[in-house]
């Protein structure tokens, strides 16, 4: 199954390669050539080029937690009549503007990039030894020895997820802590250079995020604790 899909995301595994090779390349230019670098760099520049697609995404999420609580209430309402119930709630998107798949094309886009990325990093071959060093890290082909990353995968995929969900569906409150415990668990024996990707990604979605609420109406989660705080 592995080298299954790792044929079908080959094409842009070889481009993300060949793009990595470059931005180490212009490390060394700049004179310290470090392929951990050169991964951020990667990293970086895929998320600004995916930035329209998670901008549509993000606000068909929004808008989606903004409907919940009037979806629950036609749910309650007519939970014995399926049919009824399916037709008030399109009327609900209808109403609002909503298409429920709305988010979904912008992550079915970005789906086959990202997993170009992770088989490009997981199949990267480093020239050397001493070129798969970086930081505290003796060899991105091998986990992090001193688990620091497993540690800010989890905690940066607990931050990205909690700025956009909704803490008090029940569901996605258990998402916002299952998710940041199994990135952190599987993180635990992967490759340091694939979890270092992915704190890279997560930090540019926390900072696309706070960029798209920045002086604009707060998330649902900010708007909560503001109101808790005025009722303190």
């Amino acid at each position: 199954m592995q080298e299954f899909f790792s044929s079908v995301f080959a094409p842009i595994e070889s481009i993300l390669g060949f793009i990595l090779q470059l931005l180490y390349d212009l490390t060394d230019v700049a004179g310290f050539g470090s392929y951990g670098a050169a991964i951020i760099l990667l990293t970086i520049l895929v998320k600004m080029c995916l930035y329209p697609l998670t901008v549509k995404q993000i606000k068909s999420m929004k808008a989606m937690q903004e409907l919940s609580p009037k979806m629950k209430k036609i749910q309650e309402k007519y939970k014995d009549n399926p049919q009824v119930m399916q037709q008030k709630i399109g009327a609900l998107y209808k109403d609002a503007g909503v298409n429920p798949l709305a988010g979904c094309l912008p992550l079915l886009i970005q789906m086959p990039i990202l997993m170009g990325m992770y088989y490009a990093l997981f199949n990267f071959q480093y020239p050397t030894p001493e070129a798969a060093e970086f930081l505290w890290l003796p060899s991105m082909s091998e986990a992090d020895p001193l688990h620091i990353l497993p540690v800010l995968a989890a905690l940066t995929t607990y931050l990205q997820t909690r700025q956009t969900s909704d803490m008090s569906n029940t569901q996605m409150k258990m998402m916002a802590y299952m998710m940041p415990l199994f990135i952190g668990f599987i993180s635990w024996s992967f490759a340091s250079g694939l979890v270092l990707y992915w704190v890279a990604m997560n930090c540019c979605q926390i900072v696309q995020q706070w960029w798209m609420y920045r002086g604009k109406e707060k998330p649902p989660n900010a708007k909560k604790a503001d109101a808790k705080k005025e009722e303190a």
